[in-house]
């Protein structure tokens, strides 16, 4: 290799460096317009460091498998590339929209083994579900090994649902523009999801 050659491409890594090093201390919605602007994958990669391990967690909780839940990771990571244009920060955060992506990927997955495997629905089990309003701070005074084992066990639209709010914590403001309902249709759906789990755990 000649020393232009290994000079050029020092100055180009050099420079490249640098211009990565500076992005890393964007915020996600800077990063974003940038991406939209430029379309450099590299930057997009800069939300993908800061991201994929937390979505692949998610997509584990659902897929249980960590080859599906890879797949899954990946799968979601090019849907966002390839969605970023819609993505409106007045409406919801960066990482409250990727979470809702997240999850409907997930979600669709779950359905889809559903139907392949055609294991047994959920809606076909009888749940006694009470009126009374169930608190998160019961919920967390449950067993968390038999708690995750209820979550499994409910629609994923559900799981959804509950680990957005009380994982995430996703506000009812975003979760009404993100599910377009209404304030008092999303902590119905909320407090029906509790109960659930809660009349599953009590059942195992």
């Amino acid at each position: 290799m000649s020393t232009l050659r290994m000079l050029i491409l020092v100055l180009v890594g050099s420079h490249l460096e640098s211009y990565l090093g500076s992005a890393k201390k964007l915020s996600d919605n800077e990063l974003v317009e940038k991406i939209k602007k430029t379309q450099d994958s590299q930057l997009f990669g800069i939300l993908y460091d800061r991201y994929s391990n937390k979505v692949y967690n998610k997509c584990y909780s659902f897929a249980r498998n960590d080859t599906e839940a890879k797949d899954l990771t990946q799968d979601i990571f090019l849907r966002v590339f390839l969605k970023l244009d819609q993505y409106k920060s007045e409406k919801a955060s960066f990482s409250t929209w990727l979470y809702v992506i997240t999850y409907n990927f997930c979600t669709n997955f779950v359905n889809r083994e559903k139907k392949k495997n055609r294991t047994e629905h959920l809606e076909d089990h009888e749940y006694h579900l009470s009126d009374q309003v169930v608190g998160i701070k019961e919920i967390n005074t449950l067993d968390p090994d038999k708690l995750n084992e209820a979550l499994q066990l409910l629609l994923p639209e559900e799981k959804a649902l509950l680990l957005l709010k009380y994982q995430d914590d996703v506000s009812i403001k975003e979760l009404q523009i993100t599910f377009d309902a209404g304030k008092s249709a999303i902590k119905m759906r909320l407090n029906r999801a509790k109960a659930k789990v809660v009349s599953i755990y009590n059942t195992l």
